[in-house]
């Protein structure tokens, strides 16, 4: 952790760094990208004490993070390469895109709420990244435009498979993303385009909200 990291966040990312290697999760990369910004910048005050703790953090706009275990399980399972292209559906408090933004080549993260999109963006600036565009959509239908991408991560859940995706993936491309009912645990599923088809492989249960449709008018 940098010099001017709180001690407490510290012993937050050494207890977090067991978590992970106990489960046989994540490696020198992600671990560094992961420090490079002290995750509790990307929280309220009130919160940042819990910066690098397994359980999901409010935000602005009546939102929420998820714990920092399943942000490096997902991101983990990404397996991105430096030159990979993502996009990302969920901006939130835009750590996970900082993160992924220090792994790969170029993020698009997506994000309903235009608060969270702009406080986003002040945190990438703040941060140096340059490889990190916010836009402001429900992420519903991606981004075609803007793909074909080598790695997809929603952190909203799907009510089915969403095979309208494999068009925005390039070949051999990955997506992860909650499947399920938002009343009830969602599969966490790594998808593999193969052809014109996903491969889908659960490597998890989560509780996620379902995508919404649409964009707040007030936040």
């Amino acid at each position: 952790m940098t010099a001017t990291a709180p001690f407490d966040e510290r012993e937050g990312f050494a207890a977090f760094m067991l978590r992970m290697r106990a489960a046989g999760i994540g490696g020198k990369p992600l671990f560094s990208a992961m420090e490079a910004q002290p995750r509790s910048s990307f929280l309220p005050v009130e919160w940042q004490a819990a910066a690098w703790s397994p359980r999901m953090v409010p935000i602005g706009c009546g939102e929420a993070v998820e714990g920092a275990d399943l942000q490096a399980r997902v991101i983990d399972a990404l397996a991105l390469e430096p030159g990979h292209r993502v996009l990302e559906i969920g901006t939130g408090s835009g750590y996970t895109a900082a993160v992924m933004a220090r792994l790969a080549a170029r993020v698009l993260t997506l994000e309903r709420f235009r608060t969270l999109a702009d406080e986003a963006r002040q945190r990438f600036a703040a941060l140096g990244l340059a490889n990190v565009l916010v836009e402001r959509e429900d992420g519903l239908s991606g981004a075609a435009a803007a793909g074909p991408f080598d790695r997809i991560v929603v952190w909203a859940a799907f009510a089915e498979m969403p095979r309208s995706f494999a068009d925005q993936l390039s070949s051999g491309g990955v997506m992860v993303a909650p499947i399920g009912p938002g009343d009830a645990p969602q599969a966490l599923a790594r998808l593999v385009k193969t052809g014109s088809r996903f491969e889908r492989e659960d490597i998890g249960a989560v509780r996620l909200q379902p995508l919404a449709q649409g964009l707040p008018e007030a936040l």
